[in-house]
């Protein structure tokens, strides 16, 4: 499978060029466009309780639609909900990743998908939580809120990220999730953070420029009947 990505970093999109008989998974709903001939199939991958599990723990749909390339090749067309950029991250047998909730869109038949423990801020109210486990080999396709960012940290190199900004982590490395002031839960509500990721390579982390919960929360306080600007508050 070949990845062509256009129209980035606002509103990319990826086309996924495959070879005569060749399968892609893709989330449901993803789909832009593919060529002629292409064939699709939509089922509960992994079985029935693998399809819950990736539906109700990692916000992913119950069911992944494969799409099956003709006997002269095609493409398949995919992007995100938000606006925002699609990374394509290469998945080896030594080097699966996790992937965040709600970012996933497709992969090449080589890699699975399953639900992965990532942190326990959502038992808080905050993100982290369940997301997917990409392994095998081949590419999974990531999109994000924002344009894509990404540190490849070096032997013994921290990084902190907000737990929101972070799309996948490459699961060979170091890290653990905690609050943003640490012992101090009001300091970390005044601060306006939650819940960080200390990181420490070797690995690689993606992350997002703009954080979708953020934008939800705003969305929500700018609704008509929740703000007194709008001279509909109630």
């Amino acid at each position: 499978m070949q990845i062509q990505l256009r129209h980035n970093p606002s509103f990319t999109v990826g086309r996924m060029f495959l070879t005569p008989g060749e399968s892609v998974r893709v989330e449901s709903g993803a789909m832009i466009a593919h060529s002629g001939g292409v064939t699709l199939a939509a089922r509960a991958e992994g079985g029935i309780m693998q399809g819950l599990r990736r539906s109700v723990l990692g916000g992913e749909s119950f069911f992944v639609t494969t799409y099956t390339a003709p006997a002269e090749g095609g493409w398949v067309d995919v992007a995100g909900v938000l606006p925002g950029d699609v990374a394509a991250i290469d998945i080896t047998p030594d080097r699966p990743y996790y992937l965040a909730k709600g970012n996933w869109i497709a992969n090449s038949s080589g890699v699975t998908i399953d639900t992965q423990w990532g942190g326990r801020a959502s038992l808080f109210g905050g993100e982290g939580g369940f997301g997917i486990r990409a392994s095998g080999s081949g590419q999974a396709l990531v999109s994000c809120y924002g344009a894509i960012d990404v540190f490849d940290l070096q032997p013994g190199q921290p990084v902190v990220i907000d737990t929101g900004h972070v799309v996948a982590y490459d699961l060979n490395i170091a890290f653990r999730m905690r609050r943003a002031v640490e012992g101090r839960s009001i300091q970390s509500m005044k601060s306006g953070e939650g819940f960080v990721f200390d990181f420490t390579g070797p690995g690689r982390v993606l992350l997002q420029t703009r954080n979708p919960e953020s934008f939800a929360e705003w969305a929500r306080s700018a609704a008509p009947g929740r703000n007194p600007k709008s001279g509909l508050f109630g």
